[in-house]
């Protein structure tokens, strides 16, 4: 560069770059916090497996025993996870998805493992929707020409939600996008006496294409779509609705599902709602990842972390995640 040049260039008086220079100085001012006990585990637990069973779609997660379940919870407490969310995978399904309320069915047996092996040191959440239990596969019952009736299907979630209340959870976390769910829920717990028991509402949950690994996860048995109940991906406006209505009803927290492809609309409701907003990180933006990292086309740690702090910036206060125990290892790096 000439000297003649150089003189001619102004000089920025304002020089943000300072705060970038080391390590320190982007942690002193980073907006955004990302810690373990913002982050909870999904868990599947699947009846009559004798080891864990590798889900091939998602890299690093299985389909857990009840012995091995209890070592994956143990070690999320010592992690300092937020808490964790429990699947279960009956051996056998039925039209109305009666191992969901059947006291020895999978996911209550695993409530009251894992609560007796962590106690108060993590959060126990269960997910309550039928989808997992029915041989078609929706998340509710349905009616003679199989269409999902929503008003029975809240009478089902209302005795769910009681089963996993008497097995010990902390939290139930209903994921059908029924009308009224919540309302229902919150009913059956408080005439009960399970007025601690707490909802994490899927409130704003999408017909989306990002779901694709968790059916081989849960061993899906779906026939046809969800597009009937899940929201349209089109529509932002209408997940803060259904947040609004989910609080209406009483709802502790409220979530948005998926995550990434989502952020928008995570913002909207935190904007909206005066309770914590979650954002479930769903397995097919993991499956993404993982597949990209793989070909080595990403970093895969620095991408894990970005995500998460993606949406945490977003507004999410809570995150449901596949790499929250990988993530909280890295944050304490």
């Amino acid at each position: 560069m000439s000297e003649q040049l150089g003189e001619s260039v102004p000089r920025p008086v304002t020089r943000p770059r300072r705060l970038r220079t080391t390590q320190g100085l982007r942690s002193l001012v980073a907006e955004t916090r990302l810690a373990p006990e913002q982050l909870v585990l999904p868990m599947f637990v699947r009846e009559g497996l004798s080891d864990p069973r590798p889900i091939a779609s998602m890299p690093g997660v299985v389909q857990h025993t009840r012995d091995s379940l209890l070592k994956a919870a143990h070690e999320a407490a010592e992690l300092g996870l937020g808490g964790v969310m429990l699947f279960g995978i009956p051996e056998d399904k039925d039209a109305v998805g009666s191992g969901a309320i059947d006291p020895s069915g999978i996911l209550n047996l695993a409530i009251t493992d894992v609560v007796a092996e962590v106690g108060d040191a993590l959060t126990v959440m269960s997910d309550l929707c039928l989808d997992e239990f029915t041989d078609h596969g929706h998340c509710g019952v349905l009616t003679p020409d199989g269409r999902v009736d929503n008003d029975r299907t809240l009478e089902a979630y209302a005795e769910m939600a009681l089963a996993q209340a008497h097995a010990g959870v902390d939290m139930v976390g209903p994921s059908g996008m029924m009308d009224g769910q919540v309302a229902a829920i919150r009913g059956a717990l408080d005439g009960a006496g399970h007025t601690d028991v707490a909802i994490l509402a899927y409130s704003a949950k999408y017909a989306s294409a990002f779901f694709g690994p968790f059916r081989e996860a849960v061993d899906s048995s779906l026939q046809g779509d969800r597009r009937t109940y899940q929201q349209d991906p089109a529509n932002a406006r209408e997940g803060v609705r259904e947040a609004l209505l989910d609080v209406a009803e009483g709802a502790d927290i409220v979530m948005v599902k998926p995550a990434l492809g989502y952020l928008d609309v995570v913002r909207r409701v935190r904007d909206a709602v005066d309770v914590p907003v979650a954002a479930y990180n769903v397995s097919g933006e993991y499956a993404a990842i993982e597949a990209a990292a793989e070909n080595g086309w990403i970093d895969r740690e620095r991408a894990v972390l970005e995500v998460l702090t993606s949406i945490r910036r977003a507004g999410a206060d809570v995150v449901l995640t596949y790499w929250a125990a990988e993530a909280a290892r890295l944050l304490r790096a």
